[in-house]
């Protein structure tokens, strides 16, 4: 009866082994190939300063990347810095998105004072997406509350794929330009952690979600001062 059970149990055990092998190979075939046809589609779109031969876009999409006693990580400092630079040469307007949920975090008002501050740009030129919780959201209120329609988008590199397949997805003409400025910390951590963010929105965009808030449209003809808070 004893060695009844044992084979028993030992015959559930297998059974579950191989159940979970089968799924962590569909998880990890998903995972590959989610990261393929994201980075496939938009390699190209990555732009070099060089190639940004027309000022023919609504604003340039600087994304959020952390800030750190009222400054921004190296990062997102970074991101402003390719952003201050692609406004200098097309002159159109800068759109700052990132989290700011809490009265004592602000990502956007940080980078639009480094811009101005840094940068000598008017505040006019300025505009902040306060409620850009992620890729995703930023994206989506990119078009539905600032009615942008052809972008330019400014993030490191290995972010850059999600983020113009995002916007592509949501309708929007979307290019980047990478701020891969200098290396930095934890990056094979990001790239991994990124690795199932693209899976996360690649099954996001077939289902379109509102974002976390929307709001009333701002337009990008007018002033940045308008999202002042």
């Amino acid at each position: 009866m004893l060695k009844k059970l044992i084979d028993m149990a030992i015959s559930i055990l297998f059974k579950l082994f191989i159940a979970g092998i089968i799924l962590f190979t569909i998880f990890l075939v998903c995972i590959i190939t989610t990261n393929i046809i994201i980075v496939q589609s938009t390699k190209n779109r990555i732009l070099t300063y060089d190639q940004i031969n027309d000022n023919d876009y609504d604003c340039i999409l600087v994304l959020g990347a952390g800030v750190k006693d009222g400054q921004p990580t190296w990062m997102l400092e970074d991101r402003i810095l390719v952003g201050m630079d692609v406004y200098n040469m097309t002159g159109n307007k800068l759109l700052m998105s990132g989290d700011h949920s809490k009265v004592d975090y602000n990502e956007v008002g940080t980078m639009k004072d480094y811009a101005m501050t840094n940068g000598d740009i008017p505040s006019e030129d300025i505009f902040m997406d306060h409620a850009g919780f992620s890729t995703y959201e930023s994206m989506y209120r990119a078009k539905n509350i600032f009615g942008a329609k052809k972008i330019i988008i400014i993030s490191q590199d290995y972010h850059l794929y999600r983020s113009i397949y995002n916007a592509k997805k949501l309708g929007i003409d979307a290019y980047g330009v990478s701020a891969d400025l200098r290396n930095y910390r934890k990056m094979p951590y990001y790239k991994f952690r990124e690795s199932l963010a693209r899976t996360k929105d690649f099954f996001k965009l077939i289902f379109k979600p509102e974002p976390t808030y929307l709001g009333e449209t701002i337009s990008l003809e007018g002033s940045g001062d308008v999202t002042n808070d």
